[in-house]
């Protein structure tokens, strides 16, 4: 490129259409801008130069990177975590080190012509490999409401310490390409040194960090406030490089410092745009490095690499969580949710190439191998449940079981509620439910929750209701309605789709975010999609109008005509004596239910014949007995029917004439 700006601006397009594309593909952005980097690099079209510059903005991502992490780790996260963080975590990393390095000189040994490895670099290559990817991961356990179940809270704890372990690796690997100046010295005092800098900032920084935030926030300037925070993370960063240790490891240690502090859910928030665009800058850098060429070259041997990797992993995490004494499935899933590689082992690798520790040949066909690992991951992670079906022979008794458990629990149950989620908005709306008398049962999958609201009493179970199974043997087929009460839409389409199988006219209520996806989620089969900001918003409305002087009547016609316009299906109200005013008989939709006695004109007639639309009134259901009639213009009504009917008061008047005159 002729010069910096058009660079930028090549860049800046190619991420941008990278991103859109993956994202569409329901693929991680970070595979994106690794495309852009692979075609735009110096192996590929040659359009973006591999220089230092570059790398040292890329190098700031996974400083930020690591400042986020930072964040979120904490001693007592650390302490509810011990069993999982120190020991499967520690367990891991280290066999899968150990593994790598006998792997490498297997590989060695049978291919000479190819590389020679020596054990400092099969020891940098099982670092490197050890790593798992935390940002697809995280992302994809999210989407799928996985992060609080057991393999769940076991992927996220192993992350947890390849993060932590990424620190001292970074410390080790150079450490090794030196032996010349003696290998325990160098180690000795490069654990000296991170000790002082890392005394210097916690105790010194844990003093000086909460005064120093009061003090920026009580200017009360955001600017002021951002510029703290870049000056903070770069400032440790250089300390630590000034010692001779990391950036990433400075800015790690100030993300842990601020996470004790009241200020870090603001800091988390403010970081997010830097950590996210410089990310993706260091995965074009990496990118970069992959001679397509090369890969192109020897596919079989970067194939052969991908299925060791994945397999490798999974073997040994697997095996590992079994070992611990975990269930052969939440072993299963725990190893497949980790058998990919990670970010921060692009890191460990480049480190060793350039320290001339790996062969270029070798770097580029592992390189190659850990994007294509990561690539998978999403897919792996989609057919989990099916790999695990299909390995595990006690995992379809253990899941029978627990549906069993659940249809035990709704066997008796009738025109029940089923609630999709049992945080704190499901667990409103079952105690509302209860106060009216209706019965529900909800589905949940934090174990912990599960566990403590059957204790209380709450009639809730552990299991996914994204899943056909578990709708079943909660009872949808009965069901008078379906809840979801987390504002998930990914989730809530799968549910969706299911319950539009299994019970097509049973009513299903989302909640949502705001109505972005309301349309989506109508189309899906959603009965009525409730947006929490529209919901909040007219309640800030509802009291900025009273405040003002607006009579309450008119506030409350104002907000019903707001949610009668958003919420079309719940149009109308049944009517009493106490909703009387002077303008609301002839104006307002309502509801009104008619009982057929035994001489009325309706018993034995079809709902089409009897022409209520004409009299402007709506058959909205029909209830015989306890049962709620899926309904259509061919319905014959029986005596004891109760017809729901909805329209203006003349017209309802007019069709319960019709449905009971003899």
């Amino acid at each position: 490129m002729s010069s910096a700006l058009e660079l930028t601006l090549l860049l800046l397009a190619s991420a941008v259409l990278a991103v859109v594309v993956f994202r569409s593909l329901n693929l991680p952005p970070m595979l994106g801008y690794l495309l852009v980097g692979v075609l735009l690099g110096p192996h590929g079209f040659s359009m973006a130069k591999d220089n230092p510059a570059t790398h040292t903005l890329g190098e700031f991502g996974v400083v930020f990177l690591m400042f986020s992490i930072g964040l979120e780790f904490s001693l007592p996260k650390l302490m509810s975590m011990r069993r999982i963080v120190l020991g499967l975590g520690l367990a891991q990393v280290a066999l899968t080190a150990v593994v790598v390095m006998g792997c490498g000189w297997l590989v060695a040994w049978l291919l000479p012509q190819l590389t020679t490895i020596s054990w400092e670099a099969a020891f940098a290559m099982g670092g490197a490999l050890a790593m798992s990817s935390t940002a697809i991961v995280s992302k994809l356990l999210t989407e799928r409401l996985e992060l609080e179940s057991p393999h769940g809270r076991n992927i996220m704890g192993v992350l947890l310490f390849q993060d932590l372990a990424f620190v001292p690796l970074l410390i080790l690997i150079p450490a090794l390409a030196r032996p010349g100046q003696g290998l325990m010295a160098t180690l000795s005092w490069a654990l000296v040194k991170a000790v002082l800098v890392l005394l210097v900032l916690l105790v010194v920084g844990q003093k000086l960090m909460r005064g120093w935030f009061r003090i920026v926030v009580k200017r009360r300037s955001q600017e002021l406030f951002m510029l703290n925070l870049l000056l903070m993370t770069v400032g440790a960063a250089w300390i630590t490089e000034l010692a001779g240790l990391s950036l990433a490891l400075g800015a790690f240690v100030v993300g842990m410092l601020i996470s004790e502090t009241e200020f870090k859910y603001h800091v988390e928030e403010d970081i997010k745009p830097f950590r996210d665009v410089l990310l993706g800058l260091f995965f074009i850098t990496i990118g970069m490095l992959l001679d397509i060429r090369v890969v192109i070259g020897y596919w079989w041997l970067v194939l052969l690499f991908v299925c060791l990797i994945i397999l490798l992993k999974f073997g040994l995490v697997a095996a590992i969580a079994r070992l611990s004494g975990m269930p052969a499935g939440v072993a299963l899933r725990t190893g497949l949710g980790l058998a990919q590689a990670g970010e921060f082992g692009f890191v460990l690798l480049n480190q060793a190439g350039a320290l001339n520790l790996l062969d270029p040949l070798l770097v580029q066909i592992v390189l190659a191998a850990m994007v294509l690992s990561m690539v998978a991951a999403p897919f792996i992670l989609a057919k989990s449940n099916a790999i695990v079906m299909r390995l595990s022979s006690n995992e379809w008794m253990l899941q029978s079981l627990a549906l069993t458990q659940i249809a035990s629990r709704t066997m008796q149950s009738q025109q029940h509620v089923v609630i999709a989620g049992f945080g704190r908005t499901g667990q409103s709306l079952a105690k509302l439910l209860e106060a009216e008398g209706i019965a529900y049962h909800a589905l949940d999958l934090d174990l912990d929750r599960v566990r403590d609201a059957q204790a209380g009493g709450a009639n809730v179970s552990y299991g996914d209701a994204a899943r056909r199974e578990s709708l079943v043997a909660a009872g949808i087929h009965r069901a008078a309605a379906l809840v979801i009460t987390y504002a998930g839409t990914a989730s809530a389409l799968k549910i969706l789709h299911f319950a539009n199988e299994l019970a097509p006219n049973l009513p299903v209520i989302v909640r949502s975010y705001d109505d972005t996806d309301l349309d989506r989620l109508r189309a899906a089969g959603a009965t009525e999609v409730v947006p929490e900001a529209i919901e909040s918003s007219l309640m800030l409305a509802s009291h900025a109008l009273l405040q003002v002087g607006v009579p309450l009547r008119k506030v409350v016609r104002r907000v019903q005509l707001t949610r009668e316009q958003r919420y079309e299906s719940l149009r109308g109200f049944y009517y009493g004596s106490t909703d009387a005013s002077e303008d609301s008989e002839n104006t307002q939709l309502r509801l009104d239910s008619v009982t057929l006695g035994e001489s009325a004109y309706a018993v034995n007639r079809t709902l089409q014949s009897l022409h209520l639309d004409a009299l402007g009134a709506e058959v909205t259901a029909v209830r015989r007995g306890q049962v709620r009639l899926d309904i259509d213009d061919a319905t014959i009504l029986q005596a004891g029917d109760i017809v729901i009917l909805r329209g203006l008061s003349v017209s309802l008047a007019l069709a319960e004439e019709r449905l009971l005159k003899a």
